[in-house]
């Protein structure tokens, strides 16, 4: 379960998605606590939200899953009569999001579930913002996180050397968005760093 700390972080930069409001970005048709259609498959969008809508909205909600960019924002206006409650986001953020991020996290940066609790649930507010892929120079930061979380868990170096460190990798990646008007995840990966440098 993620900490307190974690989850209001990731509440507070992701706030409550209505599916004819499109993102913006690589984003597909989001909603509830950033919970991407363009990014997740049927069968998991039914599992996840088959409680919380109805049939009908399952189904034409489903014409959205895998479209992204400006696929995604064509499509966003069919849905403006489908409203997400805040109870149903929170619900599925809980349920299933969270499970889902913290496993991704793991798979990403074997071993980050060993760290104290705020600093795993930063990364994982990260991953699950940004994805967990480690190709390419966008993503350089992500894979000297990994080679910081691999080090500490092989030798041990004491945490208040080795939380700076992946902090200072996570500001780096600020140098992806500086002067784009993408100032909320400028301050979501500060952060994400404050947090991690604060974990005990």
């Amino acid at each position: 379960m993620l900490s307190k700390n974690a989850i209001a972080l990731i509440l507070e930069f992701e706030g409550i998605d209505q599916p004819s409001k499109w993102p913006g970005g690589d984003s597909g048709i989001t909603l509830g606590v950033g919970y991407d259609l363009g990014y997740t498959t049927r069968e998991e969008f039914t599992r996840d939200w088959r409680t919380h809508l109805t049939p009908g909205q399952i189904t034409r909600l489903s014409t959205a899953i895998g479209l992204k960019s400006l696929r995604a924002k064509a499509k966003a206006s069919e849905f403006r009569d489908i409203t997400i409650t805040r109870d149903a986001a929170l619900s599925v953020f809980q349920t299933a999001t969270v499970p889902k991020w913290e496993t991704e996290t793991k798979r990403a940066f074997p071993g980050s579930d060993q760290l104290p609790a705020d600093a795993f649930g930063a990364l994982v507010s990260l991953v699950f913002n940004r994805g967990p892929s480690m190709t390419g120079d966008r993503r350089r930061e992500m894979r000297e996180i990994r080679a910081i979380i691999e080090n500490w868990c092989a030798l041990q170096p004491p945490l208040s050397r080795t939380l700076p460190k992946i902090a200072s990798q996570i500001r780096s990646m600020k140098r992806l968005w500086i002067g784009k008007g993408l100032d909320g995840l400028l301050r979501r990966r500060e952060a994400e760093a404050r947090i991690i440098e604060l974990a005990r």
